[in-house]
């Protein structure tokens, strides 16, 4: 693996929510751009390794903190009010900040798990309402380990210890007002798990701002690379193929990266840790996109 590389950390203001963002060196003035959007409750710092291993590839990279997230601030509290529309929106405001330091290029949405279903949302909710949703210029969706976590996609006797888990989760995050991230996901806004624990048990994504996101979703046309990995309890491969077969007019490329095609040992994690080939897998799929 490549030494880590340094980063420039920069802000975006979203009223009183700042959005800490990780500028990674780009000597290329004409590389395609990635812009990598994380898990629920993992910091942006998290993926330095594979950010390395993007940049290597050739492709200039951004990491963004989720809201409440690592530089993001303020940390979730009994106060925060936002679910999946807000981070949505992040996704459009950072896209619009970046517009002009992009200047035209090819730019990907990255996002792993949670970052995966907002970038997801954001191409949804632009196909659905292009007026109201703008878009600066997405070329492509890569989604790395991220599915429906709908419990009727888990197999035997997972599938009651996720519907359980699920809903017990969300119980506790409207009991006291916002997760404490008790052994999962960190600490989060009770409108996030709200959002999410929804999808959980219907196997579908919410109404968000009026829009039908599930109908927007089926009308996105940006194609998409969507990676299961191996020895993921969280997003078994069927949970991916459900969420992938929401992109009903997109072109979807469909892989599962292996043990040994990393090189070492996966999860939902740990993929971050030995991601040089996916890297180039990334960087081939960016080639591939019309300019």
């Amino acid at each position: 693996m490549l030494t880590a590389m340094d980063f420039a950390q920069e802000y975006l203001d979203r009223g009183s929510d700042r959005l800490g963002l990780q500028v990674y060196p780009d000597t290329r003035e004409d590389s395609p751009a990635v812009v990598i959007w994380p898990a629920m409750g993992v910091p942006a710092r998290y993926y330095r390794p594979f950010a390395t291993e993007l940049a290597a590839a050739g492709l200039a990279v951004v990491v963004a903190d989720l809201r409440g997230t690592g530089t993001s601030t303020p940390a979730p509290s009994r106060a925060s009010r936002y679910g999946y529309a807000e981070l949505v929106d992040d996704v459009a405001a950072v896209q619009d900040a970046l517009k002009a330091r992009l200047n035209g290029r090819r730019t990907i949405l990255l996002g792993h798990s949670l970052g995966g279903h907002v970038c997801a949302l954001h191409l949804a909710l632009r196909s659905a309402d292009a007026g109201r949703y703008a878009d600066a210029g997405v070329a492509g969706l890569v989604l790395v380990a991220v599915g429906m976590p709908y419990w009727r996609t888990y197999p035997g006797w997972h599938r009651a210890a996720i519907l359980a888990s699920t809903r017990g989760i969300a119980a506790t995050s409207a009991l006291l007002g916002v997760w404490p991230g008790w052994k999962f996901g960190g600490r989060q806004a009770r409108g996030v798990i709200r959002d999410w624990s929804y999808t959980a048990r219907q196997g579908r994504y919410p109404v968000l701002d009026g829009v039908d996101t599930e109908a927007g979703l089926a009308a996105v046309r940006t194609p998409v690379l969507a990676v299961s990995v191996s020895d993921d309890r969280y997003t078994p491969r069927s949970a991916a193929d459900h969420l992938c077969a929401k992109f009903a007019a997109a072109p979807v490329e469909r892989v599962h990266y292996t043990t040994g095609e990393a090189g070492g040992p996966l999860d939902h994690f740990r993929w971050v840790r030995a991601s040089a080939p996916l890297a180039g897998r990334v960087a081939r799929f960016a080639d591939s996109l019309p300019d």
